[in-house]
């Protein structure tokens, strides 16, 4: 399937794509995970489209994976200090999931913290979340610890912070 699928920067022109992906990936995964109530509020803190093109312009990398022209997946990360890479963001259409997308964005963004330094790459998944917990170790990502976080509006994120370490032996 990735054989049709072209993965490259994504273009301001497309942060209301990729407002409108999160929210149809959103309402169909999270719903048994943190309610309704909790993905709108999330969604409109964090995919407004003015935000995500302000991260592209500090230099965020924010990959799109696409196919006729259609958007089916987006992944976003930058750097953090000492040696971290934080993966903010990768997510998949739900029709196009299992067809070695995610895999791809992965690897690109690993590739790309690599490039620039990285020694580890970071990340936050929701506890509750078993199927991109278990991808996430498929990619050979380890919890490092359990953080519950007051997000506002009475919502928390209870998530583990999971971490692979991008050192070659």
């Amino acid at each position: 399937m990735t054989e049709h699928i072209a993965v490259g920067p994504l273009a301001l022109d497309e942060a209301e794509a990729v407002a409108t992906l999160a929210r149809t990936i959103w309402h169909a995964h999270y719903p048994g995970i943190i309610g309704i109530e909790q993905i709108d509020y999330m969604l409109a803190e964090r995919y407004k489209p003015a935000l995500i093109r302000q991260t592209l312009a500090r230099g965020d990398r924010w990959l799109a994976a696409r196919a006729a022209g259609a958007l089916l997946g987006f992944a976003h990360g930058y750097a953090l200090m000492d040696g971290d890479y934080k993966l903010d963001k990768l997510y998949v259409h739900p029709d196009y999931q299992r067809h070695g997308i995610g895999q791809l964005l992965m690897a690109l963004m690993i590739e790309h913290a690599r490039r620039h330094g990285a020694r580890r790459m970071v990340l936050r998944v929701n506890r509750r979340n078993a199927q991109a917990v278990a991808a996430y170790r498929k990619y050979g990502f380890e919890i490092l610890v359990p953080i519950v976080e007051d997000i506002g509006a009475g919502f928390v994120m209870d998530d583990y912070v999971m971490t692979k370490s991008l050192e070659t032996a």
